[in-house]
């Protein structure tokens, strides 16, 4: 009799250290992994006369990838510079002009100078140094109206200038250049497919390091704070899971609904809130896996 009761004692005991055990093994939160991911699209209209990207590639940072077909862009540029070259040989003739002109100057004044002594000394007429004076005034009108016509010449070649940068910016924007580190985990175009402005071409995903998004309740809200250190788990095989350590990066400032895929349909109508813990990655984390943290 004595043996039955102990049996009946010892096996509630056992129970409850079982149960106990159980809700140690509980994670605080669950949820899946998400990395930063962003769409490359075309900037250039034409056909992809370049396109060297495969689904899973790991990307350099600015690395070449194509080019949109840029040979009518080439030829504008051709074209301005042929114009620019010709207004160029136009300023220099000016320029040439205004040296001619400025040498007849100083050798009028010089004249002038001689003649308004003769003058002084009743050695020139009146006449005479009229008409030095107004050959002085002349030139330098003259020279005037060349340097206004410099500076329309050199309003030309601002605006081609500008043309020129135009042009060149078209060409820059028909290059493919990776704009961060990372895998490609999607490809939306070929090489040979005519391409628009806004055109994805493929999705690249920060896999370095990644956040595992999951749900907190009201309660535990109070308890999480941006950048505390957490446990993240990942299953490491059917019984055991493996420990990580990362940083809580984000907290929700409005509540919603537990996702349907979170957690039991009675949890669902609960009110929670995301968070986002950034984990180091090193090569074991993937999108979309499970994960667990405990703060």
């Amino acid at each position: 009799m004595k043996r039955i009761i102990t049996k009946l004692l010892i096996i509630p005991i056992a129970l409850l250290l079982v149960s106990c055990d159980s809700n140690e093994d509980k994670s605080d939160a669950y949820g899946n992994f998400e990395a930063t991911e962003i769409t490359v699209s075309a900037q250039a209209q034409g056909e992809l006369k370049a396109f060297d990207v495969k689904k899973g590639a790991e990307l350099k940072e600015d690395q070449m990838l194509g080019y949109v077909d840029t040979s009518s862009l080439h030829l504008q540029r051709k074209q301005l510079l042929a114009q620019k070259q010709s207004v160029k040989t136009k300023l220099n003739n000016l320029d040439a002009q205004i040296d001619v002109q400025q040498q007849q100057l100083e050798n009028a004044e010089i004249q002038f100078n001689r003649i308004k002594k003769m003058h002084a000394d009743n050695a020139a007429t009146q006449q005479q140094l009229d008409d030095i004076q107004g050959k002085v005034k002349t030139l330098k009108k003259q020279i005037r109206s060349v340097q206004v016509q410099k500076q329309g010449i050199r309003s030309e070649l601002d605006v081609l200038d500008t043309k020129l940068a135009q042009v060149d910016d078209k060409i820059d924007k028909a290059l493919i250049q990776n704009p961060v580190k990372g895998t490609v985990i999607n490809k939306f175009a070929e090489k040979k497919e005519l391409v628009n402005p806004g055109k994805s071409l493929y999705k690249v995903a920060v896999l370095d390091e990644m956040e595992l998004k999951v749900y907190i309740s009201g309660a535990q809200l109070p308890h999480v704070k941006i950048g505390q250190k957490v446990e993240v788990l990942i299953d490491e095989n059917k019984i055991e899971n493996r420990k990580l350590s990362g940083t809580v990066s984000w907290i929700a400032d409005d509540a919603e609904f537990t996702p349907k895929v979170i957690q039991t349909k009675e949890e669902r109508v609960k009110l929670v809130y995301a968070v986002k813990i950034r984990v180091p990655n090193d090569g074991s984390l993937k999108i979309g896996m499970p994960g667990e943290a405990n703060f």
